[in-house]
């Protein structure tokens, strides 16, 4: 590994010590399309606040905080509307910069080393823009809820605040890695009847009962379409479904797989390639609704720190999603698992 400098603060901005950080299917996505290079990858993290920059009143040394992949400033017309969590100062960053000043704030040999969606937490030491980041109540096991930065938070809030899964209602989930196991839990505890799983890796398939899922499917098994077998299993499709694999083409399917009238597909995944999708324009004719779903709906500040306490009340789990956990030096094992479909969240812990 690479002794990469990284500069103090700026204005606005603080320098976290990371604690944990779990890998993310898209930073092997990104990792794997080498856009842009050099660059510190990660994003779904905890840590302890080691500094902060000039203006920065919300954090001290010492707190302890999620990293946020899309930030919330408060103040812009999408945080200020209560109907959206794409904040217009901090929201997605593509380019591998600060917000602020579109520079980078780690370097090798006086040399820029690009950013990660704004967090880039797979490095000792890290600087974010205070609004990317979250303080969380110091009982709270970092090296658990560093899974709330992503994934289990992107899945539980598709079904809650974009979905509005209701009680008694059918689910179908595509694609059952952490978040699509997230959508089964959140699923579960709003009272579905139903929650079917569709994926065609043996493993997950044997596992997701354990997160809610009632019913598996594995695609291969059948030679019909699989929206087919859904629609035909849930007499004329389910009231709700997701696809949570990152595949335009899945979208269609699950589209197809929600039933007439009122059935609602919510997309969460990050296409690895080809990403614009094609439906029939009957299937939204004839009721049917599709919605994107950026980090569950969440807004991060004013969010998160309920679901770290509804963790630490034990009425949400995290625990289960962590199959593995490696040191820092092992990192690349981690990539090798989530290559190779054999873990879930692969939960990485910093030197202390």
């Amino acid at each position: 590994m690479e002794e990469v400098e990284v500069s103090p603060p700026q204005p606005m901005e603080i320098r976290i010590k990371v604690v944990s950080t779990s890998l993310c299917r898209s930073d092997l996505s990104a990792w794997e399309s080498h856009a842009i290079f050099p660059r510190i990858f990660g994003h779904e993290a905890s840590g302890i606040v080691e500094s902060v920059g000039q203006g920065v009143t919300e954090f001290k040394e010492g707190d302890h905080v999620l990293t946020v992949f899309i930030g919330e400033c408060m103040s812009c017309r999408q945080c200020t509307s209560g109907k959206s969590n794409t904040c217009q100062i901090l929201g997605l960053e593509r380019r591998g910069l600060m917000h602020s000043d579109q520079k980078t704030r780690f370097s090798l040999k006086g040399k820029p080393v690009y950013h990660y969606c704004a967090v880039s937490s797979f490095s000792e030491y890290t600087v974010v823009h205070s609004g990317c980041a979250v303080k969380v109540s110091p009982l709270a096991p970092l090296e658990k809820i560093c899974l709330l930065s992503c994934g289990v938070a992107a899945g539980l809030g598709a079904a809650w605040n974009v979905a509005d899964v209701s009680k008694g209602s059918t689910v179908v989930i595509f694609g059952l890695g952490t978040v699509g196991l997230s959508v089964a839990q959140a699923s579960k505890l709003r009272g579905a009847s139903r929650i079917i799983g569709v994926d065609n890796n043996p493993q997950k398939c044997e596992n997701a009962k354990a997160f809610g899922v009632t019913e598996v499917v594995d695609p291969n098994s059948y030679k019909e379409p699989i929206a087919q077998v859904i629609k035909r299993i849930t007499d004329g499709g389910a009231d709700f479904s997701f696809e949570c694999v990152g595949d335009t083409d899945m979208i269609t399917t699950a589209l197809q797989s929600c039933c007439d009238g009122w059935g609602l597909t919510v997309t969460l995944g990050v296409p690895k390639v080809k990403p614009e999708m094609s439906a029939h324009y009957g299937l939204l004719l004839m009721g049917r609704t599709l919605k994107g779903s950026l980090f569950g709906g969440w807004k991060p500040k004013s969010d998160l720190p309920s679901l770290v306490e509804k963790y630490l009340n034990k009425e949400i789990q995290i625990d289960d999603y962590i199959t593995h956990n490696l040191s820092f030096d092992d990192i690349n094992k981690a990539f090798n698992l989530m290559k190779e479909g054999e873990c879930l969240r692969c939960v990485i812990h910093m030197p202390r």
